[in-house]
């Protein structure tokens, strides 16, 4: 099961929508650990808006459609999808604030 999420709000980077976010990931690829991506929710300040777990999900979403892209290296996108699969699942184990606090060290 997927969910898309949809900001209205001026996120805090400049973006308007996760897509965009997402976009800037892969381009710069500066995301590669799963600390890494949860900083880079929490730096967003969405929390209120939007669940860790709902955020994950559409970044996958995202990063499916990217394959598709013949122009894009692959591997990175794989390894964003995998680190994004293994929070999943921890997110399902442990939490959500659980997951904030360990990597919010």
């Amino acid at each position: 099961m997927f969910f898309i999420v949809h900001i209205d709000a001026p996120l805090t980077s400049g973006f308007r929508t996760t897509n965009q976010i997402v976009e800037k990931i892969i381009k710069n690829m500066g995301i590669k650990t799963t600390n890494d991506y949860v900083k880079f929710y929490i730096n967003l300040n969405i929390q209120g808006r939007v669940s860790l777990l709902s955020f994950i999900h559409n970044e996958k979403m995202v990063l499916k459609q990217k394959l598709e892209n013949k122009k894009l290296d692959k591997e990175p996108i794989i390894n964003g999808i995998k680190i994004l699969e293994d929070l999943i699942e921890e997110l399902k184990k442990d939490g959500e604030s659980k997951v904030l606090e360990k990597y919010n060290r």
